[in-house]
């Protein structure tokens, strides 16, 4: 033989090398079909169920007042790793399940060649190949049991995610998912439970506490095994040191702190406000309250603390508003959420009760308004009677004649009621509710006088939303407690500004309870009758305070006054802003400031409708038409305006001078009338003065 190869068998070899060829593609080319055909089987990720979280109701700073669990009774909170999450944890994490999480595409190739290599030469698993999105995946879709479909799965589905997902997205979801043991998921609610606080301080011991816990999170429960998440926590601080991550020295540090071994309570700080937010702001996973995370857990001990020495029946309620924007700082509905005896998820801000004296103050801001008294002008406090109403003072005493401030500051019935009386009962009931409040009146009954001493309903939300409009020099502003985007409140009109100013400086000088400062807080106090309510409602420059004492179910509660149970509350309240009360607006133009004795003789004391003011003569002017508390029907139809109406008076030294509504309408000719152009429908204030300051006054209704 020649050795020669035939050429029929080198064309065999090749085409059996095709062949093969052909063979090894067609079977890559089915697995590829098969792998990409089981792709599309897994379906979409269900990243819309994954991205659910419990509901959390925050402060205007960002603190958490309250969170809500889940349908199924899970914690989650939501995760911003950049703003709400400690550097150091982070360093932790990373650097012992993924240290090219910012590298990989979802899988880390090196992470389980590594592992792999580890499990072969020592035996046992020292070091997990799965990314962190790989473990997301996996809480994303839970797998029942381990095998290398269940780790194919997460490789796929950790591509997908990075697919979908920024880097970002992908650490706050996880840091939201991860298990913590029992029902607690992410690292938020674990720190908040575990160490009673949020996760953006840490120390090193807790942070590694944090790593650890998911790798095991049930056997490694705090409240069941703690020293099983010790011995976990030390094997992180361990690792981290071989790593050089950690100092040898900090780590020793970090193992000598002992392991919570029982879980605290998720914060629930201001429930009745966190409630009505999640009722009006559904679906929203995320609500931000005006409210001030820190003055209301002050005021909630407060109100607990002295609903305690009031009795078991008996309840607190405060709120808190910014004057000037009308924002809620604070609100505690009741004094115990959860106290079933003092109905103590009822919140009693927003309850209609009876306020007592507490509207005084509106009363006397409309008799300064229309300019028939001055805080200096005198005031008789002496039996009267309004036909069968015969209003009486608390202590059952009458101060004989007294100034108009003292009147207000020792909240005496009589003076208030002759003022009101003046003042009109409607109007006074109309500016309130023109003010932004809602007024409850019994059934089928009336503006009247007993109002003035708390004979109608209001809430303590719209009592400090009126007192804030003192504060603000009469404009009142609709309070909001949730913040969002858009925010055009008008304001409302309480009563002009010299008004305000003076009703506030008159309740300035009220003396303070025994643990109160003088001249410092604006305030009035109201007590209701049969002693089932009290209040306590005042202001300083920055913001109002108004304070309810009572039992929610409307029974009497004996010696409950609003001077000696809300305004010490009220005054504490203020201490506990942790601020100094702000000084009052100054005075507006056209404030009169003077003592009695050199006010003009009309305004040095208070007359009563009908009683003529007298000057040392016996021709004071006397008012002959309109009478007063006539109505008087316009006639609308004249060209040019409406048809004038006519005064006439009776007596007086000329010139006379007639005013409506405090404002000149021009003087009376000789033969004292003169046509005027009437005002608008409702009531109105004549007034005519002579040249002597004598006057007389009286109320009409126009229509």
């Amino acid at each position: 033989m020649d050795g020669r190869v035939k050429p029929g068998h080198d064309g065999g070899g090749r085409r059996r090398a095709l062949r093969v060829v052909a063979a090894i593609a067609v079977v890559l080319i089915a697995i590829t079909g098969a792998f990409a055909a089981w792709v599309v089987s897994l379906g979409p990720l269900p990243l819309t169920q994954a991205q659910q979280v419990s509901t959390t109701v925050i402060d205007r700073n960002g603190k958490l007042l309250r969170a809500y669990a889940m349908a199924d009774g899970r914690w989650r909170l939501p995760v911003d790793a950049k703003t709400s999450v400690d550097p150091t944890y982070l360093k932790l994490l990373f650097a012992y399940e993924d240290k090219r999480f910012y590298e990989h595409h979802g899988v880390d190739p090196l992470a389980l060649s590594r592992a792999g290599f580890q499990l072969l030469t020592r035996g046992h698993i020292v070091s997990g190949g799965s990314t962190i999105t790989m473990q997301l995946a996996r809480l994303i879709e839970p797998r029942h049991q381990r095998s290398v479909y269940a780790k194919l799965r997460q490789m796929v589905r950790a591509v997908e995610l990075e697919r979908q997902l920024s880097k970002d997205q992908i650490l706050d979801l996880y840091l939201a998912l991860a298990p913590f043991g029992g029902n607690l998921e992410g690292v938020r609610a674990a720190s908040i439970a575990y160490f009673g606080k949020e996760p953006k301080r840490l120390s090193l011991a807790e942070a590694a506490l944090l790593v650890a816990l998911p790798q095991s999170p049930e056997r490694r429960r705090l409240d069941r095994f703690p020293e099983a998440a010790h011995a976990a926590r030390d094997r992180v601080l361990g690792r981290m040191v071989e790593d050089g991550a950690v100092s040898k020295e900090d780590a020793a540090q970090a193992r000598a702190t002992a392991v919570p071994k029982m879980r605290k309570q998720i914060p629930i700080l201001a429930p009745h406000s966190s409630d009505q937010a999640i009722a009006t702001m559904k679906d929203a996973p995320v609500i931000k309250l005006t409210l001030d995370a820190t003055l209301q857990r002050n005021l909630e001990a407060l109100a607990r603390d002295r609903a305690v020495a009031q009795g078991p029946d008996v309840s607190v309620a405060i709120i808190v508003v910014d004057n000037e924007t009308g924002d809620v700082l604070a609100r505690v509905g009741s004094a115990d959420y959860f106290d079933e005896r003092r109905a103590g998820q009822v919140d009693m801000t927003r309850a209609v009760r009876s306020p007592g004296s507490t509207l005084k103050p509106f009363i006397y801001g409309l008799a300064f308004e229309d300019g028939f008294v001055h805080p200096d002008s005198l005031i008789e406090d002496r039996p009267i009677r309004f036909g069968s109403y015969a209003p009486e003072n608390f202590d059952m005493t009458f101060q004989g004649t007294v100034p108009i401030r003292k009147a207000l500051q020792l909240s005496l019935n009589v003076p208030a009621i002759a003022l009101l009386d003046r003042v009109g009962a409607s109007r006074l009931s109309s500016r309130l509710k023109q003010a932004g409040t809602s007024l409850v009146l019994p059934k089928d009954e009336a503006p009247g006088l007993a109002m003035g001493l708390g004979g109608v309903g209001i809430t303590l939300q719209d009592l400090a939303q009126l007192y804030s409009g003192l504060a603000r020099l009469g404009a009142t502003k609709p309070l909001r407690e949730i913040m969002q985007a858009s925010d055009s409140r008008d304001t409302m009109r309480l009563m002009d500004q010299a008004a305000a100013w003076q009703v506030g400086n008159v309740l300035l000088g009220t003396p303070p309870p025994e643990n109160g400062v003088h001249n410092r807080i604006a305030f009035k106090t109201g007590t209701s009758y049969g002693y089932r309510d009290a209040w306590s409602v005042g202001f300083d420059g920055r913001i109002t305070i108004g304070v309810w004492v009572g039992r929610p179910d409307g029974a009497p509660v004996p010696g409950l006054v609003g001077r000696t149970a809300a305004a010490p509350i009220l005054f504490d309240a203020f201490a506990r802003t942790g601020k100094i009360p702000a000084a009052l607006p100054k005075p507006p133009r056209g404030v009169l400031v003077a003592s009695n004795a050199k006010l003009p003789p009309p305004l040095r004391r208070f007359r009563p409708l009908g009683e003529l003011i007298r000057s040392g003569n016996d021709q004071a002017p006397h008012i002959q038409f309109p009478l007063n508390g006539s109505r008087i029907d316009v006639d609308r139809s004249e060209s040019g305006g409406n048809a004038p109406m006519p005064v006439k008076v009776a007596g007086g030294v000329l010139p006379l001078t007639v005013l409506v509504n405090g404002v000149s309408a021009g003087d009376i000719d000789s033969r004292r009338q003169r046509l005027i152009d009437p005002p608008g429908p409702g009531f109105a204030r004549l007034t005519v003065i002579d040249a002597t300051g004598a006057a007389d006054t009286v109320v009409i209704r126009v229509q």
